[in-house]
């Protein structure tokens, strides 16, 4: 059983940062084995009782491992598990899974969803991995009459219409279903920087609350995030470092890959998951492999009016405000209002319909009070409106609110505001824009 595998005892290894330049060794590890005492479990005690048991273990190990380094992680978890974990790879920047994998000398697995729609330059590079490492990466593909239904009565581009869910459901979510009823535990890339919405509690080890393992049942698969706290840039470095084969898509501006009609390649200033289903609301940027992370800020964004998965209060100052600046103007809700009736407006205006807690908006701050500072004089006023809470059906339903942020240009004697149709946010790209309609 699961449970068999997690009592855990602190040891020496200690902590570490998320870059490694030299191989890990076996004599370099302290011998962890005795550390892990079994404790009998009366056959009497309940599932409940169990589960309990099992969580404590997993929490205490995770809080035993916060300061531990990725390679320090990875070799705990192949270590413990053995033959029975495998580590899910995506073909991005998560080969530093494998390479970490690779530095502790001990055997390990890996499985990759083949959607059928990756690119190119995905498959390319999942063959120049396996020939680095002499591994064999096991595939798993999408049940052709699942994925023939869908495209026969939906085409191959329905999730430009009606969202992403349902084809990724098909060709990612069931095929990892199926590999992962064949493990105990498996190692993902996630990390708390990649989408602050969604993984910014993500642990270094969990019980997994979305998927079942090989034993059945909640509580039978334990996931393991062994670079949780690591950021983007520091994979970069230990890749960089250690001479890492990487997808040349990153060369091009992906950050975040995934399917080819799905991902594209983001600006500076835009977060990385911008480059994933661009057309959808930030909480819709997960596929559905790591639904648990989104599943309490799903019910608290549906109490709370916001419907962007992301938990905070209507009106009140739960976190900081953006776009300060003198040269950008807070509009309350009667001053846009005002704004929209206007059949004549003095000056025209560029607005801001965004949420503080957004970490597009957030993302974005820095480009905004630029522009805002470049503008100052120049006759075209900017302006910003908190679009989230109580207000947020009346942008959506006035305002042209689609998904946070939403800019929009108020031409001088004209009552009609256009929305900025694109996704780049940069300085250059916004100055072009309002040059256009001024």
């Amino acid at each position: 059983m699961l449970k068999d595998h997690l009592t855990y005892h602190p040891n020496k290894l200690g902590g570490g940062g998320g870059g490694c330049s030299k191989p890990y060794t076996p004599n370099l590890i302290i011998n962890m084995s005795a550390n892990y005492v079994v404790p009998h479990i009366a056959d009497e005690v309940s599932d409940t009782q169990q589960q309990q048991h099992q969580d404590e273990n997993l929490e205490q190990l995770a809080l035993d491992l916060h300061n531990a380094s990725p390679l320090q992680i990875m070799d705990k978890a192949l270590q413990t598990f053995g033959n029975d974990i495998a580590i899910a790879f995506s073909g991005a920047e998560d080969v530093a899974l494998i390479e970490y994998a690779h530095l502790t000398g001990r055997p390990f697995r890996v499985f990759s969803l083949d959607t059928g729609r990756l690119n190119p330059e995905t498959y390319r590079f999942f063959d120049a991995v396996e020939k680095h490492y002499g591994i064999r990466i096991e595939y798993m593909f999408p049940d052709a009459v699942e994925v023939q239904a869908l495209v026969r009565s939906k085409g191959l581009f329905s999730f430009y219409e009606d969202g992403h869910q349902e084809c990724c459901r098909v060709r990612k979510v069931r095929p990892l279903r199926r590999a992962l009823k064949g493990l105990r535990t498996w190692i993902t890339g996630q990390r708390k920087d990649q989408s602050p919405g969604t993984r910014s509690e993500v642990p270094i080890v969990e019980v997994d609350p979305a998927f079942e393992g090989v034993d059945g049942g909640i509580g039978s698969l334990v996931k393991w995030n062994p670079v949780a706290n690591v950021k983007g840039h520091e994979i970069w470095n230990f890749l960089r470092t250690m001479n890492v084969p990487v997808n040349p898509l990153h060369s091009q501006g992906y950050i975040s890959i995934g399917c080819e009609p799905c991902t594209r390649s983001v600006l500076p200033g835009q977060h990385e998951r911008e480059g994933r289903w661009w057309w959808e609301d930030a909480k819709a940027k997960e596929c559905g492999l790591h639904k648990g992370n989104i599943k309490q800020q799903d019910a608290a964004a549906e109490l709370n009016g916001n419907g962007n998965g992301i938990a905070h209060g209507n009106d009140t100052a739960t976190v900081a405000d953006i776009y300060n600046s003198q040269n950008v103007v807070s509009f309350s809700r009667s001053g846009i209002e005002n704004l929209a009736k206007l059949d004549s407006p003095k000056h025209p205006w560029l607005v801001v319909l965004y949420a503080p807690w957004c970490p597009f908006c957030q993302a974005m701050e820095e480009s905004y009070v630029d522009l805002a500072e470049k503008l100052a004089g120049s006759g075209v006023k900017v302006g910003k409106f908190r679009a989230d809470g109580e207000q947020k059906e009346f942008a959506k339903r006035e305002l042209q609110l689609g998904s946070f942020p939403t800019i929009l240009f108020f031409p001088k004697h004209s009552s009609h505001p256009i929305k900025y149709p694109s996704e780049n946010r940069d300085v250059d790209s916004l100055m072009a824009f309002v040059n256009a309609l001024r």
